[in-house]
């Protein structure tokens, strides 16, 4: 049974983690989402040091992060369908092996097109342990009030797990041993994954709707369209300054700071969700999605003043604080746009999104630094940050009758 008895002058955080199984199931969620942070620095990484090229390095994390965003909506799909646990356990098996032989091949020195399969599959099979989550939290939870409280604690885990990720993967990799960072994502894919995956009580049930409802695709469901390319957008700025954060660190001989760098950008999004979701908005959450996503083009050009670690930190730390909010804001959305049957694979687009962007700014901006350093790297997430601030401007009236028509 849904828990809605809400308790006052309790903190919100604490009060929906006393749901009964919720805890557990979003502890274990969080361990399996380490991976999320470390597979793609990690790689380029371990590309980068045993290859010596920020160009194959990308292309290479791009075939990883693109697999894991077209073939995570199917695999939640067929969790809608199936179940949890009938789908992420054998798919978790299969992400872990890809995993291991993407290792295997980079250590043995195998040519990059060896990588590609490996990559694609660890990437395929990977799934959005976020989106199971937050999946799980709603079938717990009926009052939308605790239910936003419950997706803003997700997506401060998320920030959270990209404030440790970069920085375990970045130190692993330079002072232990290029591939150490993946084989460590692999262990806790493979822990995190177990124990989410083993806890049944609290896993969403199968609905099955009527033919008629399942014939619409959710990524042609109205305002989805618009979501997923402002998402990508942000994406784009995700994965470019993976790879520039680390190409400017090394430029200035402390590429092993380049993980604090990303944690900073990290803590900022954290900070700013879990002020934002302890508060109850009464504006239209379309305005408070605008107005995020418009922040970011300002924020993100920041970038360009940046001539040390310091100032690069200290400004991906402001534009960080705009993150948050608008993918709390953006699943919200995302959630009213659909049917329970279908909300598993809703919610796994906005990480689709992000991925299949991530992926691209990746691939861009490892172009950008070997043809002109680091500097002009940073040209790709601001020019992505502008484009999604824009695009978001141009669709807010579109978004607006159909928040208006939901209602």
């Amino acid at each position: 049974m849904p828990e809605t008895v809400a308790t006052p002058r309790t903190n919100p955080y604490l009060a929906v983690l006393r749901t009964p199984g919720a805890l557990k199931f979003s502890t274990a969620g969080a361990l399996a989402r380490l991976p999320m942070s470390m597979v793609g620095i990690g790689a380029v990484l371990m590309v980068q040091g045993l290859y010596d090229s920020y160009a194959m390095a990308g292309r290479v994390a791009a075939v990883l992060g693109l697999a894991q965003a077209f073939l995570a909506p199917q695999i939640a799909r067929w969790v809608d369908r199936h179940g949890q646990r009938r789908v992420l356990l054998p798919a978790l098996l299969v992400s872990v092996a890809g995993l291991g032989g993407l290792v295997t091949a980079a250590v043995l020195g195998a040519p990059e097109w060896v990588l590609w399969p490996f990559a694609a599959i660890t990437g395929g099979s990977q799934g959005s342990y976020g989106s199971m989550v937050r999946a799980r939290w709603n079938g717990v939870l009926d009052d939308p009030r605790r239910l936003h409280t419950a997706y803003s604690l997700e997506s401060s885990v998320d920030e959270l797990v990209y404030i440790v990720g970069p920085v375990l993967a970045t130190t692993l990799a330079t002072a232990v041993a290029a591939p150490s960072a993946l084989v460590v994502a692999g262990i806790a894919a493979a822990v995190g994954g177990l124990l989410f995956v083993v806890q049944r009580a609290t896993e969403p049930a199968v609905v099955t709707p009527g033919a008629e409802v399942r014939s619409r695709p959710v990524v042609l469901v109205p305002g989805m369209p618009v979501l997923v390319l402002v998402f990508v957008a942000m994406g784009v700025i995700f994965g470019s300054m993976e790879v520039v954060t680390v190409a400017f660190a090394e430029e200035l001989g402390s590429k092993g700071a380049s993980g604090v760098v990303l944690a900073v950008f990290a803590l900022g999004s954290m900070v700013a969700g879990l002020v934002y979701g302890a508060r109850h908005f009464t504006s239209p959450a379309v305005r408070r999605f605008v107005i995020g996503m418009v922040a970011l083009g300002p924020g993100v050009s920041l970038f360009l003043l940046a001539n040390s670690l310091w100032t690069l930190a200290a400004v991906m730390f402001v534009a960080g604080l705009a993150i948050a909010p608008t993918v709390i804001t953006g699943n919200g959305l995302v959630q009213d746009m659909v049917g329970r049957h279908q909300l598993t694979e809703a919610l796994t687009w906005v990480g689709t999104s992000i991925g299949i962007g991530a992926s691209l700014g990746a691939s861009f901006a490892g172009l950008r630094v070997d043809a002109a350093g680091a500097d002009a790297g940073f040209l790709v997430p601001v020019g992505a940050a502008w484009f999604a601030a824009l695009l978001t401007l141009a669709a807010s009236g579109t978004l607006r009758r159909q928040s208006a028509a939901r209602e």
